[in-house]
């Protein structure tokens, strides 16, 4: 063997191998550089997918909420991937520029620069009230208010043994127009993860309905269960469900809501700016069945008659303050304040036809103890009308209410507003400390020292006709005015929260109630005594006496 050739190979094979090695080296170093890079683009998705699915931000640039996600997405991108990739410095320049633009953007869509145009958000119409709100008859008043209303639900509730271990109540109690009556629906959740476990399968299969007016509470079982709701998880969970179906919608509160048939939804508002990036309204509404879960998506204008609840409170409120602040400009609002408006601090709900209406008074922001007028405002259309009527502040009127029993120290809840007769009236319920209903009382808004109470809402009302001396306008055959004569043949006193009231029976058996208030000389009548009377019936043979003449 020739050594020389052996000695050159030998040579060659060694250096040939320490090339290798370490073209192995830097090409294991490119490997392991490109796996770590992937396990981070990995790590990085799958933590933005989990933080997506549990904070369900809308994909939308309008969305403050969508933009704080992506500054936790740019703070994830640091740690997961690292400061070392070109691409980090590139997109952090780009994320940089947009913050920058939104924020500019943001000051130029502010009420400094679109005063007027905010308080043409929400534009009212002056309305008449009398024509526009029908009266009201007295067994058809709404005295169950939502503190009631969870009370009578948890007392239903604790009567079914097999329901109360299994399943809690939610506390939405949304309130709406059910057949034309006012209700409060609200569905039963999950009493926890293990009660959750064992029912999910077959889902939620009642809820609640309270009658606003007589407290009646049905537990109602409807054709299908209840199979998303708030209170399911993973993809059950009904804002989970609307904000995978439709990832770009801005949307809000969700109620829960039932048709005239007695069928199951959730429904949820979606909004779009009105002035660049600011100033959120409601252009539609989401609608999911609570049984199937179905979605569709339905603008302003084509929402269905049966829903009641697409604007929040919240929503009026703050487009009737800019309403309100606004209209005489930006720097009006906060130097001279001329005409300078602000909604009060309570709001009601009134049913009107088959639509329910935020309720709320109006005051000058320098003069706060009476109204200037108030607003009715649709909850589904947004339709909305002013009534300029100098009144009592709300407030004001519970006081008074509560200073006619001061003795018995009951709460008032936030009046209703009713018609009477063309004028409008605040209907308050009075509840002891153990917050049952004990009393009901009719205040005049226009004077809120004229306080009729009663034990039921019968004798309020009929004491507040008397006091007022008011006719009702309801339907002719039961609330037409009549004139009535005959001879007296009885007469009682009897004295109703401080005020005399005459029963007087005549010779043809009908029986007259009539206020000391309505003619003193009431007090000298006998029997015999012939009367001309005009009335209006309270029930066969039982008037009203609106005016009395011998």
């Amino acid at each position: 063997m020739d050594n020389g050739k052996f000695q050159d190979f030998s040579a060659y094979t060694f250096k040939d191998i320490l090339k290798n090695k370490s073209k192995i080296k830097m090409d294991r170093k490119k490997f392991d550089l490109k796996l770590s890079k992937g396990k981070s683009i990995g790590l990085f998705i799958i933590i933005s997918f989990l933080l997506f699915y549990f904070l369900l931000p809308p994909i939308n640039i309008f969305s403050p909420f969508f933009i704080i996600f992506l500054a936790m997405e740019c703070g994830l991108f640091l740690i997961t991937i690292g400061p070392s990739f070109s691409i980090f410095k590139i997109s952090i320049k780009i994320m940089a520029v947009f913050f920058a633009l939104y924020v500019i953007l943001n000051i130029a869509s502010s009420e400094f620069f679109h005063a007027k145009s905010y308080a043409n958000i929400l534009n009212p119409i002056n309305g008449d009230f009398s024509k526009q709100i029908s009266e009201i008859k007295p067994e058809d008043i709404p005295t169950i208010d939502r503190d009631t209303a969870e009370r009578l639900g948890e007392r239903k509730m604790g009567e079914i043994l097999d329901l109360v271990s299994q399943f809690n109540i939610d506390s939405s109690y949304t309130q709406i127009n059910y057949k034309n009556n006012p209700v409060r629906v609200t569905p039963l959740e999950y009493n926890g993860f293990i009660k959750w476990l064992s029912n999910q399968s077959k889902g939620i299969p009642h809820y609640l309905l309270v009658d606003m007016k007589d407290g009646k509470v049905d537990l109602k079982t409807p054709n299908n269960p209840i199979k998303y709701s708030k209170s399911e998880l993973f993809f059950r969970d009904i804002e989970r469900l609307i904000r995978f179906k439709y990832p770009t919608k801005i949307t809000g509160e969700i109620n829960f809501e039932i048709d005239d048939e007695g069928n199951t939804y959730w429904i949820t508002p979606t909004y779009s700016p009105r002035i660049w990036m600011k100033a959120l309204d409601p252009n539609g509404a989401i609608i999911v069945r609570a049984d199937t879960g179905d979605a569709k998506y339905y603008d302003l204008k084509d929402i269905p008659s049966w829903v009641d609840r697409v604007f929040s409170s919240e929503d009026i409120l703050r487009q009737l303050s800019w309403n309100g602040k606004y209209k005489g400009g930006f720097f009006n609002s906060f130097i001279s304040q001329k005409g300078v408006l602000k909604p009060t601090d309570g709001y009601n709900y009134l049913a009107v036809d088959d639509d329910v209406y935020f309720y709320t008074g109006i005051t000058s922001v320098a003069k706060d103890s009476s109204n200037v007028g108030f607003f009715l405002v649709n909850l589904r259309t947004k339709e909305a009308d002013f009534y300029p009527v100098s009144s009592a502040e709300e407030f004001s009127a519970m006081a008074s209410a509560e200073g006619e029993v001061q003795e018995k120290n009951y709460t008032a809840t936030f009046p209703l507003l009713l018609n009477i007769k063309g004028a409008p009236t605040y209907f308050i319920s009075l509840k002891d400390n153990a917050g049952l209903i004990k009393m009901y009382a009719f205040i005049d808004a226009k004077n809120y020292q004229n306080v009729s109470i009663g034990n039921t809402v019968l004798q309020a009302y009929n004491a507040h006709i008397n006091e007022s001396s008011l006719s009702s306008t309801l339907a002719p055959e039961e609330k037409e005015m009549e004139d009535i004569s005959g001879k007296v043949v009885d007469l009682k006193e009897v004295v109703i929260d401080g005020t005399t009231n005459y029963y007087i029976l005549l010779d043809n058996g009908n029986i007259v109630i009539a206020s000391i208030k309505l003619d003193e000389n009431l007090a000298f009548l006998k029997a015999n005594d012939k009367l001309s009377v005009k009335a209006f019936m309270v029930k066969d043979k039982l008037y009203n006496a609106i005016s009395i003449e011998k």
